[in-house]
């Protein structure tokens, strides 16, 4: 079997005095679907920013392609065709749809933009609608295809997806998963998902890992961890 893309051996990290991850184990393969559900609070936002080098892990590899890049600064990791979706959106509210989308290309130095700006018009048409409009007077859907949007014109290899349900009505959320599974069907693009919907999340992944309190509890395919009871009891009652 290949080395996976991504891979976390115990991975610890600290805000101050608090230990947000303790010893997390993890894998991701190139064209796979991994998603991470968890409660509120439970790390997995922090995982994903340790990934990224902000904050830095204290113990343990994180190994990207086969090269450690624990010790990296975060610009050098965002240039190895690594792209992060955050938590809230964080798109440049006074900038327009098109200049957003702009910013997510400066990565790449521009190279193949129209091409790229195309995949994304194609994946969300509402961003080509919207072009030439404010990204802090959009909806909270039409910032979150932005947000997506403008990670996808780095042209990464793995996308690092964190709360893309987050507020969203259903339809929104059904249509942004769609536009996932789609990427990742057609392109081979590799996903790292953090979500707290569970139970669209694990629909849609290959493998998940349930994190509780900064630790890894349970790992396993996607429907494996639907059906498990102790999961759907935690996570998955009255989600959807």
């Amino acid at each position: 079997m290949t080395a996976p893309l991504l891979s976390l051996s115990g991975v610890t990290a600290f805000y101050g005095a608090i230990q947000a991850l303790k010893g997390v184990d993890l894998d991701v393969r190139e064209g796979e679907i991994v998603t991470l559900i968890g409660a509120n609070g439970a790390g997995k936002s922090t995982l994903m920013m340790t990934i990224c080098g902000n904050p830095r892990a204290r113990n343990g590899c994180i190994q990207y392609d086969g090269a450690e890049i624990t010790g990296l600064p975060t610009h050098d990791i965002m240039r190895m065709r690594i792209a992060q979706s955050p938590e809230g959106r964080r798109v440049f509210p006074r900038m327009s749809v098109y200049e957003n989308l702009q910013m997510g290309a400066q990565v790449t130095g521009g190279r193949d933009f129209a091409e790229l700006l195309a995949q994304v018009y194609a994946l969300f048409p509402r961003l080509q609608e919207r072009a030439g409009q404010r990204g802090g007077t959009l909806s909270g859907g039409e910032q979150q295809m932005l947000a997506i949007g403008r990670a996808l014109m780095s042209r990464p290899r793995l996308l690092l997806l964190d709360e893309p349900s987050l507020g969203l009505a259903p339809l929104v959320v059904r249509h942004i998963f769609g536009a996932i599974r789609a990427l990742n069907r057609e392109t081979g693009l590799t996903v790292l998902l953090v979500e707290q919907n569970a139970f669209q999340a694990l629909r849609l992944a290959h493998r998940g890992y349930v994190l509780v309190n900064g630790a890894i509890t349970m790992a396993g395919s996607g429907a494996e961890l639907l059906g498990r009871p102790e999961i759907r009891a935690a996570y998955l009652e009255g989600s959807h």
